[in-house]
């Protein structure tokens, strides 16, 4: 093989493996819980969709969660390379360059808003620049490293997802859209110190403040069961407020139910059991109720709109 095929040879593989390591950069699980919440937010309110509108709006709400990973692994890489799950990340690696991860992250982010602003309204996009702002500079920046209560207040950020599909869609915020917000925003803190307690090893050695590492993990599991008591009881709150119909209202409670199980073994956990298994379960639960809990609520505006089954559809009377 000559020289200049070798080369021509070596920057196609670079080409490729740097395209998959930029879509890496966009966290593609991440963005794909954040695109399904915005839609179930955009589908649920009151007004008759615009297609190419609301295609639009996916679209950019993805870019936007896609700009905050970049924005995110570009700060993080220095405690990335030290943490088993995120070593291998595309900054820590190498594979991509700091400034390159920045760069990308900083054109979506623009891209993104004005886009969403300019074809759609402003109030989505404002709030889809304040989204990523919070999470690449109040998240990441400012209390991932300071504060035991990161995941609580930085929490925010992946919880306005169905607000900003609902504002697409009509331009202004309501309280349905809010209580969305409310179900995401308390589910953080028991999911992520659920994860916290069986990756602690990982915090301590980045040195990242996380509630097991600073207060314990006795403390860690009573905050998480009370939280889960408060998430079980937000759940519903559709429901109980008329939004949603008795199908969404009797599944919710039982997701609920089973939520505050989990959280239970969770606080009976011995410290001996090193293993984290009701850790392990809650933290896998929980991901299928955020799931389930919005994927019902979907299914129940669908239900609605097209007016079937009005005696299951119906809120309360």
């Amino acid at each position: 093989m000559s020289l200049l095929e070798k080369t021509v040879g070596d920057e196609a593989g670079l080409s490729e493996a740097m395209a998959a390591d930029y879509l890496e950069l966009m966290k593609p699980r991440v963005m794909s819980l954040v695109v399904f919440t915005a839609f179930v937010g955009m589908v649920a309110a009151p007004v008759a969709l615009n297609p190419v509108i609301a295609t639009i709006s996916i679209l950019c709400i993805a870019i936007g969660a896609g700009a905050s990973g970049a924005l995110n692994m570009w700060y993080d890489a220095d405690i990335d390379a030290v943490m088993g799950r995120t070593a291998s990340r595309p900054v820590p690696s190498g594979r991509v360059l700091p400034e390159q991860a920045l760069v990308f992250g900083l054109v979506l982010s623009a891209l993104s808003v004005m886009t969403l602003g300019v074809f759609v309204n402003w109030l989505a996009g404002g709030l889809l620049a304040f989204t990523i702002f919070f999470y690449a500079v109040i998240y990441t920046m400012w209390l991932k490293r300071w504060t035991p209560q990161n995941i609580v207040i930085g929490g925010a950020a992946g919880s306005f997802p169905p607000m900003i599909g609902w504002a697409a869609a009509t331009g202004a915020i309501s309280l349905e859209s809010i209580i969305l917000f409310l179900i995401i925003f308390l589910w953080t803190p028991p999911h992520f110190w659920a994860l916290a307690l069986f990756k602690s090893g990982d915090y301590a050695r980045a040195g990242i403040p996380m509630m097991p590492n600073v207060a314990g993990e006795a403390s860690t599991r009573r905050q998480i069961f009370a939280y889960s008591l408060v998430v079980a009881v937000v759940g519903i709150l559709p429901w109980v407020l008329g939004y949603s119909g008795v199908v969404y209202g009797v599944l919710s409670t039982a997701l609920g139910v089973g939520f505050v199980w989990y959280a239970w073994q969770v606080l009976r956990m011995h410290d001996e059991d090193r293993a984290m298994r009701p850790a392990k379960a809650l933290f896998g639960y929980s991901v299928i109720y955020l799931f389930a809990i919005f994927a019902i609520y979907l299914a129940d505006a669908v239900v609605e709109r097209l007016g079937l089954f009005p005696l299951l559809a119906g809120g309360v009377v």
